[in-house]
């Protein structure tokens, strides 16, 4: 299961633009409690432990407790956004949750089975359509990753939601599809020796058709000079 969080936090007295840039320069990161009927809270967390955990990759998919003052809130990420040319962060959103809330999550993909995969031996690539699956489930038991298999797929198949065993209790958001997750194509050099193969084929091909009818207009005209003769 996906790793709890602590955060610690401090409530904003001021909000606005002037404000959020006085705290980054302090090398902290304006942020906002909300949802579950509750009044917003702002607040502002230390950007290097915010960074630290946004390095771990698993971020927005982990219950993080928001402690303020050592008052614990339980949340889930829901918006990160960065500076668009330094990649800092600059605010972060953070949804209320109870300990077992139905959340919606974006859980990481880690394709295993590539070494027996007949597809990938022979040459092929796989195309990952999708690298997150977005899964309902408690808040407690959130995934850390989902494991799909590859062993069983060759060129030209394709891996759907479908085919993926979920844990117990998890289920895909989206319901109304059998979405493609995976394929295995041909590689582009396979490709250009298919077109080598094809143009092959096609030469002999209309090289057999040419003698074919020069042997006909030959024996046509073994035929006509055996009528004058």
């Amino acid at each position: 299961m996906s790793e709890q969080l602590t955060l610690s936090a401090e409530t904003r007295e001021r909000a606005g633009k002037g404000a959020s840039r006085a705290m980054r320069r302090e090398g902290r990161v304006p942020a906002v409690i909300y949802g579950q009927k509750q009044d917003p809270v702002q607040i502002h967390v230390e950007e290097k432990a915010l960074a630290k955990m946004l390095s771990t990759g698993h971020f927005m998919n982990s219950v993080v407790m928001i402690d303020v003052g050592g008052n614990a809130t339980r949340t889930l990420p829901k918006d990160v956004q960065f500076h668009p040319v330094t990649d800092r962060p600059v605010h972060v959103d953070f949804f209320r949750i109870s300990e077992h809330s139905k959340v919606t999550v974006a859980v990481p993909i880690v394709f295993t089975g590539e070494e027996s995969s007949r597809g990938l031996k022979r040459g092929g690539v796989l195309n990952a359509v999708r690298h997150e699956l977005e899964l309902v489930c408690d808040a407690a038991e959130i995934p850390d990753h989902i494991d799909i298999d590859l062993s069983g797929m060759n060129i030209g198949d394709s891996l759907h939601i479908s085919a993926v065993t979920l844990p117990k209790g998890v289920e895909s958001a989206i319901t109304d599809r059998d979405f493609t997750i995976a394929t295995i194509v041909p590689s582009s050099g396979m490709t250009a020796e298919g077109a080598e193969d094809a143009a092959a084929d096609a030469a002999i091909a209309t090289e057999a058709a040419s003698e074919a009818a020069a042997e006909s207009e030959a024996e046509a005209a073994e035929g006509e000079a055996d009528q004058a003769s």
